[in-house]
């Protein structure tokens, strides 16, 4: 009997163990070493309440089983590093709006437009979804938001408020930037299925490149007028 015991304790000690959260703090700082404040803090790629301070320092209680820690900015995008069992992180970030405005589409790789540049699809991270708006189909929607809430996945319409699957703050839903032809618009009532080339959905680092308004992500329109 006393040896079931003790082997019932060690288990609920180590289960114990196991299942205890952790604290990860550390700093977060741009290019040139300066502190980013209000960054927001994540963990496996979701977002949490936890950003850093005025200093740039944050801390943070993880699961064990955490894989990642990563930082969504507002001016340097999004930046992910591995936990691999440490407890102080220190996160610095390059230049990453310079390397997607400057990545072409060499050695005959396709390219997505991201904001004012290109990057390689093998480069982006971030889940990007896009339709080929030249299919006839569409040419049936009603409305631009009628074809966007139905054709393409990963997206919200309410009324003119189109939102991102996962894009929220503390606050709740944080509707997408919308972008036709490369200008930033409000209201895309106007645009008929008809005339649409293609629309892409940008999120995370793909959409960082637009700053502060591509907090909720991008819906990037290119419409057959602008190209003819």
């Amino acid at each position: 009997m006393l040896l079931s015991v003790l082997c019932v304790t060690t288990v609920s000690a180590q289960k114990s163990k196991k299942n205890k959260k952790v604290f990860i703090e550390g700093t977060v700082t741009d290019a040139n070493n300066t502190p980013i404040s209000n960054a927001i803090i994540m963990i496996d790629g979701a977002k949490t309440n936890s950003m850093t301070n005025a200093k740039g320092e944050y801390k943070i209680k993880v699961k064990p089983t955490a894989q990642k820690i990563g930082v969504f900015t507002f001016g340097s995008g999004i930046k992910e590093v591995a936990i691999n069992g440490r407890d102080t992180i220190d996160i610095t970030f390059s230049s990453v709006q310079d390397k997607q405005a400057n990545a072409g589409q060499d050695n005959g790789e396709e390219g997505v437009g991201v904001g004012y540049g290109t990057v390689k699809k093998k480069n982006v991270t971030t889940q990007i979804n896009s339709i080929d708006g030249s299919n006839k189909k569409y040419a049936s929607y009603r409305s631009i938001y009628d074809m966007i809430a139905r054709e393409v996945t990963g997206v919200r319409v309410n009324g003119h408020t189109v939102v991102i699957q996962g894009s929220k703050d503390l606050f709740g839903d944080v509707p997408a930037l919308i972008v036709v032809d490369g200008v930033p618009t409000d209201n895309i009532e106007n645009i008929s299925p008809t005339v649409v080339k293609s629309i892409e959905v940008l999120k995370g680092s793909a959409a960082a490149i637009y700053g502060s308004r591509a907090y909720g992500g991008v819906i990037l329109i290119k419409t057959k007028i602008k190209s003819e």
